[in-house]
């Protein structure tokens, strides 16, 4: 609905609804409070809503919620710390929010969370140490956050990670030794991650790794 420019109130009543999708609604700029009321969704789809500048702070009420994709809504510029309160949440896609600078603490509450995909989040500088808490993540995606300068030293206690993605992550120019704790690693891709002079030695702790990708780490 490509010329939807504001929902009705009234969505807030449907308390059984347990999927939402509005994907693709490009004009649509804001989110309604009562979004919150909808506390039986377990899906809330928003990906390419490139208008969204903000997503209500009611969202954290979505006790429920599962799976939450705001992918390539590029109007975003943070997210509501109220997203920490999601801990039945198991997927959260944010893959091309490209205006987002930063990620709240709060998400290192998502203890179920298994895959995080922050891909093409090109203007993320940083990212919290509390993403260490998330002991349940699987996939961690951040493929072309080309504005990554560090990253947190907690990444290390990501033991349950199988697949971690650092590809075009150009401005990364160290990796942290803590990387070696990630026992269950089968994937790491940090191909054409150019600004890295060294790797840890650590790495040679990845004893279930399969796949090593360094290509273009000129």
């Amino acid at each position: 609905c490509t010329k939807l420019i504001s929902l009705p109130n009234e969505l807030g009543n449907l308390t059984s609804l347990t999927r939402l999708n509005i994907e693709w609604c490009s004009r649509l700029t804001s989110l309604l409070n009562e979004l919150g009321m909808l506390t039986s969704l377990t899906t809330l789809n928003m990906k390419y809503c490139k208008s969204l500048t903000s997503l209500p702070n009611e969202l954290g009420n979505l006790i429920s919620l599962t799976t939450l994709n705001i992918r390539g809504c590029l109007s975003l510029t943070t997210l509501p710390n109220e997203l920490g309160n999601l801990t039945s949440l198991t997927i959260l896609d944010i893959y091309g929010c490209s205006s987002l600078t930063s990620l709240p603490n709060e998400l290192g509450n998502l203890t179920s969370l298994t895959t995080l995909n922050m891909e093409w989040c090109s203007s993320l500088t940083l990212l919290p140490n509390e993403l260490g808490m998330l002991t349940s993540l699987t996939t961690l995606n951040m493929k072309c956050c080309k504005s990554l300068i560090l990253l947190p030293n907690e990444l290390g206690m990501l033991t349950s990670l199988t697949t971690l993605n650092m590809k075009c992550c150009k401005s990364l120019i160290l990796l942290p030794n803590e990387l070696g704790n990630l026992t269950s690693l089968t994937t790491l891709n940090i191909r054409e991650c150019s600004s890295l002079t060294i790797l840890p030695n650590e790495l040679d702790n990845l004893t279930s790794l399969t796949i090593l990708d360094i290509y273009g780490c000129s």
